[in-house]
Formats: C-alpha cells, sequence, structure tokens
C-alpha cells in the first residue's frame, strides 16, 4: 500500500509539472477552434459584445472561401506559399544536418560551443530587427551592398524594386535564422549515437566519409523523416515576418513575396474581412492535417519504424 501512495504521489508531481503546459494548450490551441465557425459567417460585431456577434452573424457558407480563391491573386499566393515551403523543407534540411556532422566533428569543444551559440543565437531575433539587418545591406542609398558594387563601377541597384532577388535572398534569411535551431536538434542526435558503430567502422577502415554516410546519416534517418512530415503539415503556413518585414511590405514585391498570410493579413487590415482571414486559417490547417496523414502513411508503407505514428 505504501509503494501504491508512492507512486500515486510522483504521478502527481508530473501532472503538476505538464499542468502549465495542458493549459496553455487548451487556451491557445483547443479553445481557438471554437472561433472556427466564423469562417462560414459574415462577421459583424454586436453591440452585446464577441459570443453575441458570433451567434447572430450571417450564415454565409462557403461563401468566404469562394472570395478567397476567386481573387486574382489566388494562384500567386498559393504557388508562392507552396514553392518556397518546398524549398525550406529541403534546404533547410541539408543544411541543419550537415552543419550539426560539422560541428560534431570539431576536436575543440570549447570551439565547437562558441559555434553553436553563434548559428543559434538569429533564431531568438525578431523578424523587426532581421528586416533592419537586411535595409542596412541592401538600401539604395547608403546600402553596403550598393557601395561594394559601386567599387567595381557597377550601377546601384534598388533592391526594394527588383522582384527577381528576393527568391534567393528570402531563401537565405530563412536559413540564417533556422539553421542553428535546426542543427542543434540534429547535434544532439548525433551525440546519443553509440561511439562503438565508428570504433568498428574505423577498424574496417572506413574513412570519415564512409562514417558519415553509414553510420551517422542511417542514424539520423528516422529523425530526419519525423521531422520533415511535420514540416510538411505547415506546408501551407509561412513565417509571416519574413515575408511581410523582411521585404518591408514594398508593393513591388508581391509577386514574389505575397503568400498566403501576408494576403490575408493585408485583407483582414485593409477590409476587416474576419470570416475570409478565418476560412484562409482553416483551410491551412485542414490541407496541413491532411498532407501530415498521407505523408505518415506513404512512410509508415515504406518503412513503419520511421513513421511518426
Amino acid at each position: 500500500m505504501k509503494r501504491i501512495a508512492s507512486d500515486l504521489y510522483k504521478n502527481r508531481i508530473w501532472l503538476l509539472m505538464v499542468l502549465p503546459g495542458t493549459i496553455w494548450l487548451l487556451l491557445f490551441s483547443y479553445l481557438p477552434m471554437f472561433g472556427q465557425v466564423l469562417a462560414f459567417k459574415k462577421f459583424r460585431i454586436d453591440p452585446d459584445g464577441f459570443f453575441a456577434s458570433v451567434i447572430n452573424s450571417e450564415w454565409v457558407g462557403w461563401d468566404n472561401f469562394k472570395y478567397l480563391f476567386s481573387t486574382n491573386d489566388a494562384w500567386i499566393i498559393t504557388r508562392n506559399t507552396l514553392v518556397y515551403n518546398v524549398i525550406f523543407i529541403v534546404v533547410g534540411l541539408i543544411a541543419a544536418v550537415a552543419t550539426a556532422i560539422l560541428l560534431s566533428e570539431l576536436v575543440n569543444k570549447r570551439l565547437s560551443k562558441i559555434y553553436q551559440t553563434s548559428i543559434l543565437f538569429p533564431h531568438f531575433i525578431s523578424w523587426v530587427i532581421g528586416s533592419y539587418f537586411v535595409f542596412t545591406f541592401l538600401s539604395t542609398d547608403h546600402g553596403l551592398l550598393n557601395h561594394v558594387l559601386g567599387w567595381f563601377h557597377v550601377d546601384s541597384i534598388s533592391w526594394y524594386s527588383e522582384s527577381k532577388y528576393w527568391p534567393f535572398i528570402l531563401v537565405f534569411m530563412s536559413l540564417w535564422k533556422g539553421v542553428g535551431y535546426g542543427s542543434i536538434v540534429y547535434l544532439a542526435s548525433i551525440v546519443g549515437i553509440d561511439r562503438t558503430y565508428y570504433e568498428a567502422a574505423m577498424i574496417d577502415g572506413a574513412s570519415k566519409w564512409k562514417q558519415i554516410k553509414h553510420v551517422t546519416l542511417p542514424m539520423l534517418k528516422p529523425l530526419m523523416i519525423i521531422l520533415t512530415i511535420m514540416n510538411i503539415g505547415r506546408i501551407f503556413n509561412s513565417d509571416f515576418g519574413l515575408f511581410y518585414q523582411v521585404p518591408r511590405d514594398s508593393g513591388a514585391l508581391y509577386s514574389v513575396t505575397n503568400v498566403i498570410d501576408t494576403f490575408v493579413y493585408r485583407g483582414l487590415m485593409n477590409l476587416g474581412d474576419i470570416g475570409m482571414s478565418t476560412a484562409a486559417g482553416l483551410y491551412q490547417s485542414a490541407v496541413g492535417f491532411a498532407l501530415v496523414m498521407i505523408t505518415n502513411y506513404i512512410v509508415r508503407k515504406v518503412d513503419e519504424e520511421s513513421a511518426l505514428f
């Protein structure tokens, strides 16, 4: 009986530790789901409060979804959202794994810690601050890049008016901010690999590259697949700060910087259309859920142990 009481007490302690996270999840993830009904209503503010506004607003069915995809920008924002996220997933995965492997191979562990801190630091910087970093390089009059071009007698480039450069700039900035965090996750997994595998490979005469190819990468494969599946679930979501703050909301760049999130934000700010904004959020979530289920099903058929569930 004492042992059972002790186990119950220990479980109670663990439950108390989980409680703050559970409350946060309920308040910010589950409770807002009731607001998805606004995707099917023409929201109008009621003097009696928010709940009265939701109840009394006119039911319009799928009209908000039709409005979202009947605009001239529907193809552009969908294309940009999908293409950018596919590039971010592929390039980000390669960069994060490569960086983690390089960090793990550093002999000087103190130097490794310095590098880890340096590449992780951008992850904690707001895109508002990051946009000013970019502006110091790309400003037409005082930007560093235009000064460098001037040394070679090349005409200055109006970066915030030339859309052809921005796909590369956005991919680079995404890597700059995200590769540090991603590499730390993979580095933690590499540190946990049993060193006897590497010792056996060295005894068999395997070079460093072969050790990475036949030991490190296969051991990282399950984690790589799981994180990729989770990223695919957000393929219709975009990093709002990256696409809105970094290009400084330049209208000349909308053809390559306008994604679903920025389009909805501008629609909400300019038109105040809460129903359309909610419809876009519901659409992103539904498609993301479907993609996770489909991708996980395919992975489970190929390699059941690497599947998310």
